[in-house]
């Protein structure tokens, strides 16, 4: 699903992107639950309160892709770090499959040397400089955020991020306006590893992965966590041996968004 900006300052996607607002112009659940503190999926500035900043019609938030074609894409944040990406580029070379990673900058300028040489079929995505939750912060704050992460993503590996993943999930009308200003597509995703549930039953996380995905998914992953997280991680290759086998073939995000642009795919 795919919502437009133009979507978004209707009202059409208000519910979904945690923007309601209340007749006094603060967030909803501030006049209905009384919240001295902006909501985590609220945020200071409305996504139109500084419409001069708003240069682009076509600013998007993209939860997967309906498309008939069996893609899928596999998504990374929070990394890199010497710990797990390692491992995860591994068994993403043993497969022959592209990624996106969702990269930290302050991650990767510390540890530019763990995704050096490594990153040739991947793409990198912008995951903010410090992993600070946009939502709660002002359009300036939001800005400067994005922009570090870009800069460290350009320095190390040479690349300019057009893709932006809020930190959590959690958008603000801030986080849409300084995505729209930067020329960002903001990407969420439609399926995610469940290492919690799944912690003593590796086999239950890759059935619920092959058995969940559906042609042009966003599947959620993590490089850089709890220990948790290795129940997905020490697993991916017989995730892609079972989607391979249901006939899917793997995408970056960037590349499954370019199935709804040349009209393979349909969107809502």
């Amino acid at each position: 699903m795919v919502l437009s900006r133009r979507q978004i300052l209707a009202g059409t996607g208000l519910a979904v992107a945690g923007m309601a607002v209340g007749a006094l112009g603060r967030p909803l659940a501030q006049d209905v639950f009384g919240l001295n503190q902006p909501p985590l999926a609220g945020g200071y500035a409305s996504a139109a309160d500084v419409l001069t900043d708003a240069e682009s019609p076509s600013t998007t938030i993209t939860y997967h892709v309906r498309t008939d074609e069996p893609v899928v894409a596999f998504t990374f944040d929070d990394g890199p770090a010497p710990e797990w990406t390692p491992m995860v580029l591994d068994a993403l070379d043993a497969w022959q499959v592209p990624a996106t990673f969702f990269m930290v900058g302050r991650n990767l300028s510390q540890h530019a040397a763990v995704v050096r040489g490594r990153l040739d079929r991947h793409e990198v995505g912008n995951h903010t400089w410090s992993h600070a939750d946009l939502a709660t912060l002002d359009l300036n704050q939001a800005t400067a955020q994005i922009n570090r992460g870009a800069a460290a993503i350009r320095t190390v590996t040479g690349r300019t991020p057009t893709l932006l993943r809020p930190p959590y999930g959690h958008l603000g009308g801030s986080t849409i306006l300084a995505a729209d200003k930067l020329g960002y597509r903001l990407v969420l995703w439609s399926q995610q590893m469940r290492e919690a549930q799944y912690e003593k039953n590796p086999q239950g996380e890759v059935r619920d992965i092959v058995d969940t995905v559906r042609p042009g998914s966003i599947v959620l992953a993590h490089d850089v966590g709890d220990q948790r997280r290795l129940v997905a991680l020490r697993h991916l290759g017989e995730m892609f041996a079972g989607l391979r086998a249901r006939g899917f073939r793997f995408v970056t995000v960037s590349e499954l968004l370019a199935l709804g642009a040349d009209g393979s795919a349909t969107r809502s």
